[in-house]
């Protein structure tokens, strides 16, 4: 264990020259010709081999070889570009005269590591490989090739090293290191699989190379948590009490980022707190401070801020609101009792002359009515009108339950859904992804059993993998593990079924509970125990929605509901509903994926 601990420190310290390091060399691939390498020469050891001069020497194709260096990003948008195949040794160390240095087989090289090196483009990695020779065969050994591939099956890169062809190595030769060359142009935060072949390759054998996984760095890994608009998150955050508020004050983002936008969340003594934060760069470029106002005294408050871009990773926070001193009475008393005694009485006046202008209106408007009947009836007129939600002191609070199983696509909808029903629709929105602390507080049962209890409503969103774990768990009992994940949803559909079931056999409204689906799913996907629900397909029934979460009818006599931006074709001009119009399409494409492997894996 030790010795293999040595080998990888050592390795890691490595520079692109060779040189000594120890007792143990390290080699770098030399600039020298496949003619020099036939030859023999002793200033060819360790050459690398380049696609031109294979098929300038020898004349043969080299394509499935050393792969496409243009195929790299053809592979990326989908298309696929040839391999990395290793060709036989005879097919470029061989002469008509001499032995035949191809006879033999050699083992695996040993120790394979990936080191980062430095350069200036900030989204993509360089790596260069190192390894041993392996023991077994080492004097037969007559190069490597290396290939690295992107999980998922596309070849980014083929490199090929010879030793010249009369080089014979020793036992005491495994201590040395050699390199690959810089493998440059690897996306960020991407896997791969790097793997090392011992030439000759045999036939009828698997020991001839060495594979490693590995991840090329996140943005914050590489250049710095202050480059990257993705991973930026807010990392000083300082609280300060006044009176019954709390000031937060955190830092901003770094201009070049352009971020003016943030919000934050709080939960605390059953109540939620979102707060919409707007800066302005020219007055204050590092800090930013903000208000959180209706907290109450003695309550522990769980708060996260983020700022408003998508995926944005949450800074959380907590604090505890103290009761005022006995000491602030006086003061407050002095200062805060005239004013008050003054509004009263600014209001008290504004109010009496208002209801003497409208008696008088309503008077005349009377006459004028009167004035106008005829005595042989009246004509009825109808009008439309569009109506003005006025927003409520306290809006509406939804509750949404869905199912993980369907994948991330599918999560990443009912997140951005959320968003858009919270910033647009005037709905207070309760969602396990946004209280993770109070989750963890007060567990998965408590918390969706109080959320269903205190929610004016309960939104599910139904899916294939709900309706099949659903299925799965009535066929395999209690038995069943579903994971914890799935077993929270299971856990909430219970509990809202069971609260639909009890609110139909006592009579009661059954307008709390609604279940909903969007276009890459089916109706037959709503489980039967939710099947006297309100049921609306999204984004079609848009508006539908938001009557039945305001009590707002859609059409009466004379009228009609007009809200802007509450439509299917009108809701992604928002920025919250372009972002849930995105995540809807590639949800759907990754359906369409699955049932295409699912019909393939049955052929």
């Amino acid at each position: 264990m030790w010795i293999a601990l040595l080998a990888l420190c050592q390795v890691s310290s490595l520079h692109g020259t060779a040189g000594f390091h120890g007792d143990r060399r390290v080699f770098s691939p030399q600039n020298c010709s496949l003619d020099c390498i036939l030859k023999g020469d002793s200033a060819c050891e360790y050459c690398r081999i380049t696609r031109g001069d294979v098929k300038m020497t020898l004349g043969i194709t080299t394509a499935q070889m050393f792969g496409s260096k243009l195929g790299v990003l053809t592979a990326w948008q989908g298309r696929p570009f040839p391999g990395c195949v290793p060709l036989p040794c005879l097919s470029y160390l061989a002469t008509p005269q001499g032995s035949d240095p191809c006879q033999h087989y050699v083992h695996a090289p040993i120790n394979v590591t990936v080191e980062f090196m430095t350069n200036q483009n900030p989204t993509y990695d360089t790596v260069i490989i190192s390894w041993r020779p392996s023991i077994y065969g080492i004097a037969f050994l007559r190069g490597f090739q290396v290939s690295l591939q992107a999980l998922g099956g596309a070849h980014v890169e083929c490199q090929l090293f010879l030793f010249q062809r009369n080089l014979s190595l020793s036992a005491s030769h495994t201590e040395r290191v050699y390199q690959s060359d810089p493998i440059s142009q690897l996306p960020l935060a991407s896997q791969f699989v790097v793997t090392v072949m011992a030439l000759p390759v045999p036939e009828l054998w698997d020991k001839f190379y060495q594979s490693v996984h590995f991840s090329t760095r996140t943005c914050p890994e590489k250049n710095g948590l202050e480059q990257c608009q993705r991973d930026w998150y807010p990392e000083n955050v300082e609280l300060r009490q006044e009176g019954l508020d709390i000031v937060v004050t955190f830092n901003l983002a770094p201009p070049h980022l352009g971020i003016s936008h943030y919000f934050s969340w709080c939960y605390g003594g059953g109540m939620r707190n979102y707060t919409e934060i707007k800066t302005n760069p020219s007055s204050n470029k590092t800090h930013h401070s903000y208000h959180l106002l209706g907290l109450q005294a003695g309550t522990n408050y769980s708060c996260e801020i983020a700022a408003d871009v998508v995926d944005a990773i949450r800074k959380t926070f907590s604090f505890r609101v103290s009761p005022l001193k006995q000491d602030d009475g006086p003061f407050m008393a002095e200062t805060i009792i005239p004013a008050v005694l003054l509004f009263a009485a600014i209001v008290v006046v504004f109010v009496t002359a208002a209801i003497t202008v409208v008696s008088k209106r309503k008077m005349k408007r009377r006459q004028r009515e009167i004035e106008k009947i005829k005595p042989f009836g009246s004509k009825l007129a109808s009008e439309e009108h569009s109506l003005v939600l006025i927003g409520k002191p306290q809006p509406p609070k939804l509750l949404i339950c869905y199912s993980s199983t369907d994948g991330p696509a599918h999560v990443r909808v009912v997140m951005e859904l959320a968003a858009f029903l919270q910033q647009h629709m005037a709905v207070q929105v309760s969602l396990d992804l946004w209280e993770v602390l109070s989750l963890m507080e007060e567990g998965c049962m408590s918390w969706y059993s109080q959320r269903i209890q205190e929610s004016d409503f309960v939104l599910v969103i139904c899916s294939q993998g709900l309706q099949q774990q659903i299925i799965d768990r009535g066929q395999m009992g209690l038995e069943a593990d579903p994971g914890e994940g799935a077993a929270a949803a299971l856990a909430a559909i219970c509990l809202v079924g069971e609260e639909l079931g009890r609110a139909t056999a006592q009579g009661w409204d059954l307008s709390k509970f609604l279940t909903a689906t969007f276009t890459y799913s089916w109706d037959a996907d709503v489980p039967g125990l939710l099947g006297l629900a309100a049921h609306y397909t999204l984004m079609k029934d848009l508006p539908l929605l938001f009557s039945h979460l305001h009590r707002v009818p859609l059409h009466s006599p004379g009228r009609s509901l007009q809200v802007e931006h509450m439509t299917e074709e009108t809701y992604s001009t928002l920025p919250a509903g372009g972002a849930l119009h995105w995540a809807i399409q590639e949800a759907r494409v990754a359906y369409e994926d699955q049932k295409r492997a699912i019909r393939e894996a049955r052929r």
